[in-house]
């Protein structure tokens, strides 16, 4: 049964691995992103990069969600096909091949529409190929992928 915090939502109380999956209660485990987290685009994607750079793509996704949940209609999709493919890297670390050929493939697919007017300096182009490439070349996986053209501070 799943944790629930007073008024009944769902809560993810239970430790996680650093690939985000879960462990038994009272394990020691990597701290996952609040379920109310808020951050600005720019600020969200710096903190993705990080983690994604931690190779800890799981935590990436929770943060690039947390934007997708809250970004105005016309930007809801970029950031719901960055989530995917954050997701997409963690399946192929945690040996799901398959999973995340297509999660990356639904991601870049998802992504397409923003490659000529990206906003926030996102690489979408560069995205979009690295999805692609992973999809088809999972074993690729230790490649760094790179969301913005600027490096973040």
């Amino acid at each position: 049964m799943r944790d629930r915090d007073e008024s009944g939502r769902p809560r993810n109380a239970r430790p996680r691995d650093a690939y985000g999956r879960p462990l038994p209660h009272g394990a020691t485990g990597i701290p996952t992103m609040p379920d109310e987290l808020d951050m600005p685009p720019a600020e969200a994607l710096a903190e993705a990069q990080r983690l994604l750079d931690a190779d800890r793509p799981f935590h990436a996704h929770e943060v690039l969600e947390a934007v997708w949940k809250a970004a105005p209609e016309p930007e809801r999709e970029l950031w719901r096909g960055l989530a995917q493919v954050a997701v997409g890297i963690t399946h192929l670390r945690r040996g799901n091949a398959r999973g995340a050929e297509a999660l990356l493939s639904r991601a870049a697919d998802r992504l397409v529409p923003y490659q000529d007017a990206a906003p926030y300096d996102i690489d979408v182009q560069g995205v979009v190929q690295r999805a692609r490439g992973l999809a088809k070349e999972p074993q690729d996986g230790a490649v760094p992928l790179r969301l913005t053209t600027v490096r973040a501070q």
